[in-house]
């Protein structure tokens, strides 16, 4: 299928390949009610993930410096929430939390105390191919280091850990390298970049637009919806790297349609709004090179180390992505927009770490609502469930073509043949369904050139 121009009034990028349309045929159907466990003597609830992630922030404001972090449990569909005895009232805080209808648990490490151990980490081990980001399940901070994180840096980062005290942090060892996701999607284009689009929104001043990944905000200013195509959108404000990867995009014809929806190819998933990430929580990500994949949440707060440099507040999780995936869409069953996704390791085949910009965070940071741009409404920025910040990923390197891979301002790729495998491959997803940002609900997009 050759690479039509898609009409501006329609803004949803279809999916590439059928491994996606089996994932879509379950999303919608099997979405979980939310209701109260009538039978269970601590009156602990049954909750969908995004009525959770609201509880987790309420119960976070009630208990102060009490609340140790939460995380979603799946499989009983419950918030479990971590508390410690600050105030020497332990019985009082343990009865608050329960009676908002989380699970307790009693653990040792404050939120506080995890933040001043994230600290330590970023000054003495701020080394290129680490991560790390608070897990609330087992009430630690987890460590990960690259397959680049070996002598004399492993030496640093494994000492540095110890140096934090017993049951604080512990490492853990990836076997890829950590870089964008780019080269290799077939969403949006500007020169040699290549990137798709996270959600459609409502900028500040009511004009249509969209949001992706900061290194393609950063990597080119106009993006086309075609390879060598007109541009059709205009970057408005980019962040990355430091404190969030994550760009606005605006349209160039006001009139513009950007509906705030999903295709899955063989159905839409309807965005009604925001949420913050709760661990624990299935999420699926949509990417125009590997389509629909899902997986878990697994720490919140995540700061990645990569050759551009240091993002930090990024969502880490255990969602397969590939080149091609960056810019894209992680979202939940129910409809709610998590993150956009930046960058990590590994692949579809053997899995790895992916981490997402927060959405939460990045509309409050350029003033935008989500929902159909050019329509007016969606949800205003104070009015998204929480935030945090986030970002992650790599540069794109301007100077690569359309057959070298790009991310944190190197080649991202094993060898230029990855980046024409991943061109080849951008293609055939692109045509089957990633005609880029005007089609641009979601979609997972490359940063890279």
């Amino acid at each position: 299928m050759s690479h039509k121009r898609v009409s501006k009034r329609k803004a949803v990028i279809a999916v590439g390949g059928v491994a996606a349309l089996g994932a879509a045929a379950f999303l919608l159907p099997h979405a979980n009610a939310s209701q109260d466990g009538s039978g269970d003597t601590t009156a602990v609830k049954t909750l969908k993930a995004g009525d959770a992630s609201d509880l987790a922030s309420r119960l976070q404001e009630l208990l102060g410096d009490a609340f140790a972090g939460s995380y979603y449990d799946a499989a009983q569909q419950q918030l479990v929430v971590n508390v410690i005895d600050v105030s020497g009232d332990k019985n009082n805080v343990i009865v608050q939390a329960q009676k908002a209808g989380a699970k307790v648990r009693e653990v040792e490490n404050s939120t506080a105390e995890l933040k001043t151990a994230a600290q330590t980490l970023k000054a003495r081990a701020t080394i290129p191919g680490t991560s790390w980001a608070v897990d609330p399940r087992t009430n630690q901070i987890l460590v990960t280091a690259d397959s680049t994180v070996t002598g004399g840096k492993w030496d640093r980062l494994e000492s540095t850990v110890q140096s934090l005290g017993s049951g604080v942090a512990t490492i853990k060892k990836s076997a890829g390298t950590f870089k964008t996701f780019a080269s290799g999607g077939d969403a949006i284009f500007a020169g040699g970049a290549r990137c798709s689009l996270g959600f459609n929104v409502t900028a500040g001043d009511g004009s249509p637009a969209f949001l992706t990944a900061g290194h393609c905000g950063v990597a080119a200013e106009q993006w086309s919806d075609a390879q060598n195509g007109a541009p059709i959108a205009t970057v408005d404000q980019a962040t990355f790297p430091g404190d969030g990867d994550f760009a606005l995009v605006k349209y160039d014809d006001p009139n513009t349609q950007a509906p705030s929806e999903v295709n899955l190819g063989q159905q839409t998933v309807q965005i009604s709004g925001a949420a913050d990430a709760t661990v624990g929580t299935q999420v699926f990500r949509m990417g125009s090179t590997t389509g629909l994949s899902d997986g878990q949440v697994l720490g919140l707060d995540a700061t990645v180390n990569y050759p551009e440099g240091t993002v930090t507040g990024l969502i880490q999780t255990n969602v397969c992505a590939e080149p091609g995936d960056s810019g894209g869409s992680l979202f939940t069953q129910d409809g709610l927009a998590i993150g956009l996704t930046s960058g990590g390791s590994g692949d579809c085949t053997v899995g790895g770490e992916t981490f997402f910009q927060p959405v939460t965070t990045a509309l409050q940071a350029v003033g935008a609502t989500l929902g159909d741009g050019g329509a007016g409404g969606g949800l205003g920025a104070d009015d998204q469930v929480g935030g945090e910040e986030a970002g992650a990923g790599a540069g794109a390197d301007q100077g690569a073509g359309a057959g070298e891979e790009a991310g944190a301002g190197q080649e991202a790729g094993a060898d230029d043949q990855a980046g024409a495998d991943d061109q080849q491959a951008g293609d055939a997803g692109g045509n089957g369904g990633g005609h880029g940002k005007a089609r641009g609900g979601n979609g997972a997009g490359t940063g890279g050139h």
